[in-house]
């Protein structure tokens, strides 16, 4: 069963367009929409486990140019 999280993203200013389109085209990546608020970013992304979702925030989402913080938020089934 794969691992599903939403990645919300702060970026620089002016970059979030930019930014949802580089991290939609990740490997994984199920969705990127900019947005109002606190957050610039929301990112829906799958992954076979919770290290590999991991490893996906930090070496390919992280990476994408002005980004500035990132949430990661785990999908829970209650």
């Amino acid at each position: 069963m794969a691992v599903c999280a939403y990645v919300l993203i702060q970026t620089e200013v002016g970059k979030a367009a930019n930014v949802a389109k580089e991290v939609g085209a990740i490997a994984g990546v199920l969705s990127a929409e900019d947005v109002t608020g606190p957050y610039d970013v929301i990112v829906r992304a799958e992954a076979p486990s919770v290290d590999d979702l991991g490893k996906m925030v930090v070496s390919k989402i992280q990476m994408v140019d002005g980004i500035t913080r990132t949430l990661t938020c785990p999908v829970v089934n209650l």
